[in-house]
């Protein structure tokens, strides 16, 4: 019983060390803003956010072990909701209800400036590591794990699509974003609830057909990463006109030779390359 009460002690000790709280601003307006705001930043375990809509100061408390203030800051910058620290998308923020539509800070070049100083710094807390090498490092997984779920449905093997969707959602989840590069981490954030009900949906079913359904968006969302992650080899965005009910369906391949998942044997090369990642 001392033993265990020890260790007990031990662990709460280490807990309190590891919790930090800071106070910053955040822009916004109304009691929506607030719901928001908290919602984006909270982290079950790991941080809490008390926004007040009359200061527009947040009081966020976190355990620094496990996230950080840059992270809390970015979720909430992706809700729609400036710090000064990191501005929320434009899109995002049009797109806040009209209450919610807060007065922005001017983003001049002074502002720009220390932003991009802020983010320089936060890439070199990491290890100073290149954005190559923390794409790779972060996302090659996830990667392999698509290009083998492709291939998968090439071969209209179900059990073996299932297996790779399984293999594919587990990588995502592992996927560390504290080592993404800010424009990466941005897009990361969007599409990641997608690309867990996509997968999971494909674990789940035994029809190919829902498979390859599912396969449609979790293509889409995983061009998007793509896009920003810069492969350091080429990567083939193709296109299918008889996917989808004739609305047609796109899908990553590291072959330029059409192989197509959603028909597979059907019509193995129906389909033409749109786009080349680089």
């Amino acid at each position: 019983m001392a033993i265990s009460l020890l260790l007990s002690l031990t662990v709460c000790i280490a807990q309190t060390n590891n919790k930090k709280s800071e106070s910053l601003k955040i822009y916004g307006n109304c009691a929506m803003c607030e719901k928001t705001i908290e919602k984006a930043g909270n982290l079950n375990n790991e941080a809490t956010v008390d926004w007040n809509k009359d200061t527009k100061m947040a009081i966020i408390s976190y355990d620094s072990l496990a996230t950080s203030k840059e992270d809390i800051l970015k979720r909430i910058a992706l809700a729609g909701y400036d710090s000064d620290i990191f501005f929320a998308p434009d899109d995002t923020y049009a797109n806040l209800p009209e209450c919610c539509q807060y007065e922005r800070a001017k983003k001049d070049a002074h502002n720009m400036e220390s932003h991009d100083m802020k983010m320089v710094n936060d890439h070199s807390q990491h290890g100073a590591m290149s954005q190559d090498s923390q794409d790779k490092n972060a996302l090659s997984s996830v990667f392999e794990n698509y290009f083998t779920l492709k291939d998968a449905l090439v071969k209209t093997d179900r059990p073996l699509a299932s297996t790779s969707a399984e293999g594919l959602l587990k990588s995502v989840k592992e996927v560390q974003m504290n080592k993404l590069p800010m424009d990466v981490h941005m897009v990361w954030m969007k599409v990641i609830e997608n690309l867990n009900e996509d997968l999971a949906g494909m674990v789940a079913t035994k029809d190919v057909g829902k498979q390859r359904d599912y396969f449609m968006s979790l293509s889409k969302n995983m061009y998007e990463v793509m896009k920003v992650s810069k492969s350091q080899t080429p990567v083939y965005y193709q296109f299918c006109p008889m996917a989808n009910g004739g609305k047609g369906a796109n899908w990553l391949s590291r072959d330029e030779v059409i192989k197509n998942p959603y028909y597979g044997a059907q019509m193995l090369s129906c389909g033409n390359t749109v786009e080349t990642i680089n």
